[in-house]
């Protein structure tokens, strides 16, 4: 099982980020905790699109779960079409995030929290 914390800068001391498609990086984890890869996220300037881009790009890295804040409705169809659990309540940095996950204190994101507007804040477009 492949972990991915959506991340303001590379590694697991970085603050996590609250937005998914539009965060710096993804740190990805194995299932002990082990930093297996740090991804730059491509969709972090995309000029639209942003979450779905990054859903892409988890996905071919063949991750299982996502621990984030938010994620737009087209980034949660393309996360969950792909197999891929997402989860909600980052706190603090990626490693404090990914302990809380580890614990069962982080809560699965429902079908809702992709909603439309979900994600999005008054003229911002998160994906």
């Amino acid at each position: 099982m492949r972990i991915a914390v959506s991340a303001a800068g590379p590694g697991p001391e970085a603050p996590a980020e609250e937005r998914f498609g539009r965060c710096a990086c993804f740190v990805i984890f194995d299932e002990q905790g082990n930093v297996e890869e740090v991804v730059d996220n491509a969709g972090k300037t995309a000029p639209e699109g942003a979450g779905v881009l990054s859903a892409q790009s988890l996905l071919r890295r063949k991750v299982s779960v996502v621990l984030t804040g938010r994620v737009g409705p087209k980034a949660m169809r393309a996360l969950q079409a792909g197999g891929v659990a997402v989860y909600t309540g980052i706190a603090g940095t990626v490693a404090e995030t990914l302990a809380k996950y580890k614990s069962g204190r982080m809560q699965p994101a429902t079908p809702s929290a992709g909603s439309p507007g979900a994600g999005r804040r008054a003229g911002r477009r998160d994906g």
